[in-house]
C-alpha cells in the first residue's frame, strides 16, 4: 500500500484541502513530526486515524517500523507540523527507503512556506533555490555563505525569530547589501512581509526582534560584467608604451581581461598603430 506525503496548513485551517482530509481519514496510520500538534489538527477535522511519531530523534527506529507496516499491506500518511513534509525535515529518508523497497509514494500537495514567501517577496521568481536553515557552527556557516556569493538565483532561508538579526548580519557581511523580503507568520493572524535591503532589515529588527517563524528571500548575485576588448585596449596601449610589440601588447592585455587577442589587436590597428615594430 502507498505512503502519502500530505501538506498541512501553515496556520489557516481553511488551507487544508478536502483531498488531504480524505487521505488522512482513509489511511491506517499517520506519521507525524509532533503528535501533539497533529492531534489538534485531526480533532478539528474529526480524523481518528492512529498517530505514530516520526521525527529527527527517532527516525531510524520509527522509519523501520513504518516500512514494515507498509510492506505488510497498510497505507500511511506522512505529515509535518506545518506545510509540506520532507522540506527541511527527515521525511526524505522515509521516502528514499520506500523508493528503495518499491513502495509507492504519492503526494497530496498543500501549503508550503517556501513558495508562498517567494511569491510574496517581490523579487524575480523565475528561478530560486532553497537553502533551509543556515548552520549555527562557525566554520560550516561561513562555508555555506561563501558558496552563495555568486549564486544568481534568489535564495530562500528558514530562520527562527531569535536568530534573525544574526542571520541578517551574516548575510550582509557575506553577500553585500542585497534586496531581501522577510515573511513571518504566513497565513496566520499576524502575517507580515517586509521588503527592503539587508541593512534596512537589520536596522529594523535590531530595534524590535520579530515573533513567529521567519522565511527570508534574498536577491541573487548580479550578472558578471562581460569583459570587452575596448576595456582591454587601455592596458594594451600601456604595454606598448613600455616597449612591448603590437602582438605582445594585444596578447598580454587579452589574457589579463579574458577577451579575444584578435579583437584587441584589431583595435590597436584602428587606433593608428602600425605593424612595422614587430
Amino acid at each position: 500500500m502507498p505512503l502519502y506525503i500530505v501538506g498541512t496548513p501553515l496556520g489557516n485551517l481553511g488551507d487544508f484541502s478536502p483531498r488531504a482530509v480524505e487521505a488522512l481519514k482513509d489511511s491506517d496510520f499517520i506519521a507525524a513530526e509532533d503528535t501533539r500538534v497533529t492531534r489538534k489538527l485531526l480533532s478539528r477535522f474529526d480524523i481518528r486515524t492512529p498517530l505514530v511519531s516520526y521525527r529527527e530523534h527517532n527516525r531510524m527506529a520509527s522509519g523501520a517500523e513504518l516500512i514494515g507496516r507498509l510492506e505488510a499491506g497498510q497505507s500511511g500518511c506522512l505529515v509535518t507540523d506545518a506545510g509540506m513534509p520532507v522540506i527541511s525535515d527527515p521525511g526524505f529518508e522515509l521516502v528514499a527507503a520506500c523508493a528503495k523497497r518499491g513502495i509507492e509514494v504519492l503526494a497530496v500537495p498543500g501549503p508550503c512556506a517556501v513558495s508562498a514567501a517567494v511569491a510574496l517577496s517581490g523579487l524575480p521568481a523565475g528561478r530560486f533555490c532553497f537553502e533551509g536553515f543556515l548552520s549555527v557552527g562557525g566554520r560550516s556557516r561561513r562555508e555555506h555563505l561563501a558558496s552563495l556569493v555568486t549564486e544568481r538565483r534568489a535564495m530562500v532561508f528558514y530562520e527562527a525569530p531569535h536568530k534573525l538579526v544574526y542571520t541578517l548580519r551574516d548575510l550582509l557581511a557575506a553577500l553585500g547589501d542585497r534586496r531581501v523580503s522577510v515573511s513571518r507568520e504566513i497565513t496566520k493572524l499576524h502575517e507580515q512581509t517586509l521588503r527592503g535591503t539587508l541593512s534596512e532589515m537589520l536596522a529594523l529588527f535590531g530595534q524590535a526582534p520579530p515573533r513567529g517563524e521567519i522565511t527570508l528571500v534574498v536577491e541573487g548575485a548580479p550578472p558578471p560584467e562581460v569583459p570587452s576588448a575596448e576595456v582591454a585596449l587601455t592596458d594594451a596601449l600601456r604595454f606598448l608604451a613600455e616597449g612591448a610589440t603590437l602582438r605582445d601588447a594585444a596578447r598580454k592585455s587579452a589574457e589579463l581581461h579574458g577577451v579575444s587577442r584578435r579583437e584587441v589587436y584589431e583595435l590597436l590597428l584602428k587606433s593608428g598603430h602600425k605593424t612595422y615594430d614587430e
